[in-house]
């Protein structure tokens, strides 16, 4: 595990090449999980909405939206400051990271009990208003997500450990593979066997604890637990630990609720059919972000390790990199979304196709979201927490004000306009903060070269597409084959494949320009 220590005395250009090839390495793995948590996230959602219809599923995701914005609420930020506060500090049992588990674990567990005490006391009264035609199903599912917020909270925190002190493919293995992959097949069973939704959720639920327990074995041996570790922190840990992750706690409660607000106000204000159809929207917005997700999580260590060191340019470096990589891949998805929402929301089925107005829009605001690329999470590893704060409250404002002006009148196409306001606006705002507190170039010629062919690629095979096939299944097939055809057709280009084999090449650690030789090699909790 890295210390803070001072930076390297190699060039500054030597350093960035190093640190964009370890992030190669990492966000590979990060984006094969991503593309994972995708696939098995959108066949939750057909298992979800075929199970359960419009009514049933908006109850369901309305109960998922519950514990994801009551842990992320009762987190306090912890993970996020898991995140920062580990790769500072030394690993095993003579160094001084163990002592951040009690730190970052006990605070949000008492929250998170007593959230789950109110919430269970509550589900009667609560369940006719947040989970609308549910029936007497309600108030046992409610009761039943309130009593999972604790497992959720320190699953999450957990998992943040697991990031910083195992390779990125131990946590790739519990978030992107164990959870996506056994929650289809639970829910699935539960409704093949005629279980209602109580035995839906209880089949989503029950994969947390699993990973819950995943984590804490992988986590004990690298802090050094069982070894004689100090677990007792001192008050300069607690205070350094949340004087960082107090300001994230109100934006993590953000982050988890940005989709979820939408359909609980939907839910309130224009019945729970108009929710489940907002809820099917939101999967599949959701699982365009996957790549942009895999590629935080494996940087985020590394980010934290360069800006505690004093080495902006070469994490302003990595941001760019993998931006460039996040775009590439995030916007097809998007502008297929954006182009043949009809198409994808008719795989739910024919209720859910009233969505598509709802679809393009978001799928537009998606756009700006992956092209800024993960700032907020430069923000945060570089201490910057009040500033997300800033950047998440003001989108959340937006979101939350236009929802109530919209919903009632527009229904789903009112609560998506809502959204993609606040995703436009929060992330313009983190981009501002960013580059007034780094003062780095947050976008170069790369990234707007990647920018414009990925439009004009999609773009021309999305219009073929349209016109041979219209925006439904038929279009969205033909404009998939072009884009295949498309992309086989560009390695017959010799710049092409160089540029792949580079890329490999940096994948594998083979590339063979110098490194720093000081203070940068790649630790084994950086690697993929």
């Amino acid at each position: 595990m890295t210390t803070t220590t001072a930076p390297p005395a190699s060039g500054g250009s030597a350093d960035e090449a190093a640190e964009t090839r370890r992030s190669a390495r990492s966000g590979v793995a990060g984006l094969i999980g991503a593309a994972t948590s995708g696939l098995f996230g959108f066949v939750l959602a057909v298992v979800i909405t075929r199970s359960y219809g419009t009514v049933g599923s908006g109850a369901f995701f309305a109960a998922i939206g519950v514990v994801t914005v009551a842990a992320g609420v009762s987190s306090l930020g912890a993970e996020t400051g898991t995140m920062w506060s580990l790769p500072r500090r030394r690993t095993g049992p003579d160094g001084d990271a163990a002592r951040v588990l009690p730190v970052a674990l006990l605070p949000p567990l008492v929250v998170a009990t007593l959230v789950a005490a109110v919430g269970i006391a509550a589900s009667d009264r609560l369940a006719p208003r947040l989970l609308t035609g549910s029936g007497e199903a309600g108030p046992p599912l409610l009761a039943l997500t309130f009593a999972a917020v604790p497992v959720v909270v320190a699953t999450t925190v957990l998992l943040a450990a697991v990031r910083c002190v195992r390779p990125i493919r131990a946590y790739v293995a519990v978030q992107f593979f164990l959870l996506p992959v056994a929650r289809p097949v639970l829910v699935g069973a539960a409704a093949l066997v005629g279980g209602g939704l109580l035995a839906g959720m209880t089949g989503w639920l029950v994969p947390a604890a699993v990973a819950l327990i995943a984590c804490l074995a992988l986590v004990a041996g690298p802090l050094g637990v069982a070894r004689g570790a100090r677990l007792r922190p001192d008050a300069r840990d607690w205070r350094t630990f949340w004087g960082f992750a107090l300001p994230r706690a109100a934006s993590a409660a953000i982050d988890a609720a940005s989709m979820w607000v939408g359909v609980l106000m939907t839910a309130a204000l224009a019945g729970q059919a108009d929710a489940g159809v907002f809820g099917a929207v939101g999967r599949y917005i959701l699982a365009g972000q996957l790549a942009m997700q895999g590629l935080r999580v494996a940087v985020s260590p590394q980010l934290s390790r360069l800006l505690g060191r004093g080495q902006p340019g070469a994490a302003a470096a990595v941001h760019r990199h993998l931006t460039t990589w996040g775009l590439v891949l995030s916007w097809p998805v998007y502008l297929l979304l954006a182009v043949f929402g009809l198409a994808f929301l008719q795989l739910f089925g024919p209720e859910f196709t009233a969505g598509s107005t709802a679809m393009t829009v978001l799928a537009l605001a998606m756009l700006v979201n992956t092209g800024v690329g993960n700032v907020q999470s430069l923000l945060l590893m570089g201490g910057r927490s009040g500033l997300h704060l800033a950047a998440t409250v003001a989108g959340l404002a937006v979101n939350v004000t236009l929802g109530l002006l919209l919903i009632p009148g527009h229904g789903v196409t009112g609560a998506a306009v809502a959204w993609a306001c606040g995703i436009a606006t929060e992330n313009l705002t983190a981009v501002g903060c960013a580059r007034a507190v780094f003062g780095q170039p947050l976008v170069d010629r790369a990234m707007a070269r990647a920018a414009a062919l990925t439009v004009a690629g999609v773009g021309a095979a999305a219009l073929l597409g349209v016109l041979a096939g219209g925006r439904g299944i038929p279009g969205l097939l033909v404009a998939v084959a072009v884009l295949a055809v498309g992309c086989v057709g560009m390695l017959t280009v010799a710049r092409v494949r160089r540029g792949l084999r580079e890329i490999m090449d940096q994948i594998r650690g083979r590339d063979t320009r110098p490194t720093p030789a000081a203070g940068a090699a790649p630790t084994s909790t950086e690697e993929g």
